[in-house]
């Protein structure tokens, strides 16, 4: 059969868009994720979107990272699903209710190329814990915003094994059995951070994570480390800006605003 299928980008993440319509029931999506997703032998992307429709919201998102999980948010690409709602399912409001599975997710078109969203409220907060990790204590940050994020501020992030120490810490036994991703960040301003990523799912770094800005902004911004609005810098060169609306210790939300857009249609034989 052949599956017709968007490619989106967000800020460097890269995403294979369908809609569920299009696929048979036999078809299994985490296959599916394995197969298109894989760089140099398919399409490739750091995911695969699933747009369906939905009872409770605009529509659903899913998500499948390219070793098949489906995590329950990704902050890029449902940026990237809200462009694909607007310019190839034709809607055209200005605001979006996603129904995900870390809850309902809304978008904001406040400006046309970079849709802002709100994430879930923040979870499972933690600052300043030490973890041994390869024999080596270090100072670890955690907090899940639908997903579950670790932040390492680093004084030398062009220096940082993300693959080695991201690793290491993805797959720690103190964050079983769902794991966690991994930031890396250090401090560029009062209102700026730079950050690497090591995300789950795609086992390896990405030049950008939507959520993995916004936990890292929000754990430096409770350490004191940044004022809000925060711009986040990727390893991509491209800037994310994360908005906290509240005061420590109480946060009232948390928005994340990037570039988002729909890059070429295809067809791929499945």
């Amino acid at each position: 059969m052949q599956l017709s299928f968007v490619k989106a980008e967000g800020t460097g993440n890269d995403f294979i868009i369908i809609d569920a319509k299009d696929v048979p029931r036999a078809k299994n999506l985490s296959e599916i994720a394995k197969v298109l997703c894989r760089r140099r032998k398919s399409i490739g992307a750091d995911g695969l979107l699933i747009y369906n429709e939905s009872s409770a919201c605009d529509f659903r998102m899913r998500i499948f990272n390219p070793d098949g999980s489906e995590p329950g948010m990704c902050g890029n690409g449902i940026r990237c699903l809200a462009q694909y709602a607007r310019k190839i399912k034709n809607l055209k409001q200005d605001r979006f209710n996603i129904e995900t599975k870390a809850g309902s997710i809304t978008v904001d078109f406040l400006k046309e190329d970079s849709p802002r969203i709100k994430l879930t409220d923040p979870r499972n907060l933690k600052l300043n814990f030490a973890l041994d990790v390869n024999g080596e204590k270090m100072n670890l940050n955690y907090v899940a915003v639908g997903v579950p994020h670790v932040v390492y501020l680093s004084s030398n992030i062009d220096k940082e094994d993300i693959a080695g120490l991201g690793g290491k810490i993805r797959f720690h036994e103190f964050f079983q059995p769902a794991g966690t991703n991994v930031n890396f960040i250090e401090v560029a301003s009062p209102n700026s951070l730079k950050i690497r990523t090591y995300e789950r799912g795609v086992e390896g770094e990405t030049l950008a994570c939507g959520t993995g800005a916004s936990a890292s902004s929000l754990v430096a911004f409770l350490l004191d480390k940044v004022k809000t609005p925060v711009s986040v810098i990727t390893r991509g060169g491209e800037v994310l800006t994360v908005y906290i609306q509240g005061a420590k210790p109480k946060i009232e939300a948390l928005y994340l605003e990037a570039k988002a857009k729909l890059v070429f249609e295809g067809k791929i034989n499945l």
